[in-house]
């Protein structure tokens, strides 16, 4: 059977640095920061003070004011992203069949502030304090499900979790999905939001978040810095439309990049530390690369899963050099987790859309905060300013817990 193409149609995001592709993509372009002190709740007793909050959120921008206290924060990011991509697509019910549109999002933690909430409740008041929206606002699929339910779409629906590679996973199994047949459209993508008293408590008790510059958040995020010391938290959603490429030509959409290629691996070997050989996310880079029938060398700019941990940034470079072999030394890498934080099971679809802009734009956004490279992290970085460059395909990476590794393409479209 003939393998169908696969485009990009539809962009959305919220996220640290704007409510929407254009912002973010001019802060990203300029350098800037998201990252800031947190304001959502006390963090008096807390190491870690600081994250890549979205800004300025107003729900009922793209939600029905009664609908939103039916929903965790985590799908209110899906929905508006969701929404924005789909206006940005043209994805109207005469366009396509509502049968034959998918909704696969990646997800990694649900609705923690719902979970918080729920436990002070039973605590406070017993069993009957309880909300009857608990579970629903809560559990992991439901950001998928209220897409579905909003724009009547009927086809397959359901939530991929891989933890920090969640998102590039459901829009590989997306691409797949189209490519197969078995359907039209996608919206895929993934989105988080777990900047919640219980998430920063867990992901320090881990030491994996930064505590070393409170006093100056938007330095805080260091990939391949020698001073970095943890990773940033961040909250919100990247979100795609994904088209089997005659449909798209068919209703003449304005296509963003061709989706050319995913690969997915898993280290096997430990919950929470990879494997230091970057066997794994290398596996994840070369499978990629072997399901676009593409070399090493087409590859002309990378976004990097570049956290910032003293684990992570010398294995992944690692990994790059397993994958790439001579052309690691000659490719263009950044870490835009510098800017947007780590938006953890939403950090893939974020960075498809930046990987994507970069494509179109013929921008490379930089990896700010880099002013002293780790030993071991001696490749192409792109420190401190963004540079223009001719790109024809990038490739965007990310690792997560449990040693989930995942590896998407993409391509300037060419009919």
């Amino acid at each position: 059977m003939e393998r169908k193409q696969v485009v990009v149609t539809g962009l959305g995001t919220v996220n640290p640095l704007g409510h929407g592709v254009e912002d973010t993509w001019k802060a990203l372009s300029a350098g800037r920061s998201g990252i800031d002190t947190i304001k959502s709740f006390d963090t008096g007793e807390y190491t870690c003070k600081i994250a890549g909050e979205v800004k300025d959120f107003d729900p009922t921008v793209w939600i029905d004011k009664k609908e939103v206290r039916k929903l965790g924060r985590f799908s209110q990011f899906a929905l508006a992203g969701a929404a924005q991509a789909i206006e940005d697509a043209s994805l109207s019910k005469d366009g396509v069949d509502p049968e034959r549109v998918g909704i696969i999002l990646g997800n990694g933690i649900g609705g923690f502030e719902v979970a918080e909430l729920g436990v002070r409740q039973l605590i406070s008041q017993g069993p009957r304090g309880v909300s009857p929206m608990t579970i629903p606002k809560l559990i992991i699929n439901e950001g998928a499900a209220n897409i579905a339910i909003r724009h009547s779409f009927f086809g397959p629906c359901y939530t991929v979790v891989t933890a920090c590679t969640s998102a590039t996973d459901a829009i590989g199994t997306a691409l797949n999905s189209i490519r197969v047949g078995q359907i039209d459209v996608a919206i895929s993508g993934g989105m988080e939001a777990a900047v919640t008293p219980f998430g920063i408590s867990c992901f320090i008790k881990l030491t994996a978040l930064s505590t070393k510059y409170n006093d100056r958040p938007s330095i805080a995020s260091r990939p391949f810095d020698k001073g970095r010391d943890g990773f940033v938290m961040g909250e919100g959603a990247g979100i795609l439309v994904l088209e089997e490429k005659q449909h798209a030509l068919n209703r003449k959409a304005r296509i963003y990049a061709e989706v050319a290629g995913y690969g997915g691996s898993c280290d096997a070997y430990h919950l929470t530390s990879p494997d230091a050989k970057g066997i794994g996310p290398a596996r994840a880079m070369i499978w990629a690369l072997k399901d676009a029938v593409m070399e090493p060398s087409q590859i002309d700019y990378l976004n990097a899963h570049g956290t910032s941990t003293p684990t992570n940034d010398p294995l992944e470079t690692i990994a790059i050099k397993k994958a790439f072999g001579s052309h690691a030394y000659k490719m263009p890498i950044s870490s835009t987790k510098s800017m947007t934080a780590h938006l953890i099971g939403g950090a893939g679809g974020l960075e498809a859309i930046i990987s994507i802009m970069a494509l179109r734009e013929g921008f490379i956004p930089p990896t700010i905060n880099l002013n002293n490279p780790d030993e071991g992290c001696d490749l192409d970085y792109v420190p401190h300013v963004g540079r223009k460059a001719s790109l024809e395909a990038v490739m965007s990476d990310n690792l997560g817990f449990g040693g989930h590794n995942g590896a998407l393409i993409f391509k300037k479209f060419k009919e």
